[in-house]
């Protein structure tokens, strides 16, 4: 079992043994997630602590999607419960970059894509290329994108 998913486990057990039944739902349906994800496919296989953390990464942000839905159908407490579980996922994520941490990366990759001869808006896919494997697991897709974007737009 990797290191992650042990850890995902043992803090499951604790959480059931304090009552916490927040964290222990949360934690037990990762897991189902995990578990679910490496019965996928044609045959059985153990994650690694890099595909539990996207698995970690993706049930956030099912949790914050789900929160900001409830949210604007006026149903507060389901928001509160989702966006408790989010924090409760949070703490197994890296910590998540700030805006200007990731525009320095951005900007470098801009840079990077122009000296390879990527220019203008069309440069998009050259950067996200440069840009995902430096920011991964610690900035959401759609913030990456958006900050390529303004970059690239001369912003």
């Amino acid at each position: 079992m990797t290191t992650l998913k042990s850890k995902l486990q043992d803090d499951l057990n604790a959480a059931i043994k304090e009552r916490d039944e927040l964290r222990s739902s949360t934690l037990r349906l990762t897991l189902a997630a995990i578990t679910k994800e490496e019965v996928a496919g044609k045959e059985k296989r153990e994650l690694s602590d890099e595909d539990v953390l996207k698995v970690i990464t993706r049930e956030a942000k099912k949790r914050r999607e789900a929160a900001e839905a409830f949210a604007q159908g006026g149903r507060t407490e389901q928001a509160e419960r989702e966006k408790a579980e989010g924090e409760v996922l949070a703490q197994y994520l890296p910590k998540q970059l700030s805006d200007d941490e990731l525009n320095a990366i951005v900007a470098q990759a801009v840079e990077e894509a122009k000296a390879a001869g990527a220019e203008g808006p069309r440069a998009m896919g050259a950067v996200m290329k440069i840009v995902n494997p430096k920011v991964a697991g610690r900035a959401e897709g759609g913030r990456v994108a958006a900050a390529v974007k303004k970059m690239l737009a001369g912003g």
